[in-house]
């Protein structure tokens, strides 16, 4: 007696990258944290003039050469190691740069999917998409693409999902 054997998914990195505009928004993502964590050391250090502690101007400006460092450095590489691809059988993502992580969604377990446009997203014509899937380790999501990509991707998955059989949990 022959048993099936389920078809496997391809084990392959995804095949697309994100927008290279992904880069200038995780850039200004990072510069909005310096901002935020370094204007009240300032305020602090102006508000107290000459009597301000030598440590908390030592603690802004490192702040300021990491945050720097960071906004230089790390956009560039994730760039290139976030992919994405949506396949009939699955949606792939790999991201991260210190831990990568690479999550393989099939399409029958998609529930639902979702689009985001921060405020520096809608800026630079970026988008979010969220795939909210059956699954206990949360939504795959795909950041950094261009908004009119991101409508396109949403509408073929929505399209998909309702084509393929199976009830997603």
């Amino acid at each position: 007696m022959a048993t099936a054997v389920p078809t496997a998914l391809p084990l392959r990195p995804p095949a697309h990258q994100v927008s290279p505009r992904a880069v200038r928004w995780w850039q200004l993502r990072a510069l909005v944290t310096l901002v935020v964590l370094v204007a009240p050391q300032m305020i602090v250090l102006v508000a107290m003039g000459g009597s301000a502690p030598g440590w908390l101007a030592w603690t802004a400006g490192a702040t300021a050469a990491v945050t720097l460092v960071y906004t230089v450095v790390v956009p560039p590489l994730l760039y290139r190691i976030h992919r994405w691809e949506v396949t009939p059988e699955a949606v792939y993502t790999l991201s991260g740069w210190l831990v990568r992580e690479w999550r393989i969604a099939p399409i029958s377990r998609v529930q639902t999917v979702d689009t985001e446009h921060g405020p520096l997203q809608q800026l630079l014509k970026l988008a979010s998409v969220t795939v909210t899937t059956a699954s206990a380790r949360g939504p795959v999501k795909i950041h950094g693409l261009e908004d009119h990509a991101a409508a396109e991707l949403a509408r073929m998955l929505t399209e998909t999902t309702q084509a393929t059989p199976g009830d997603a949990t």
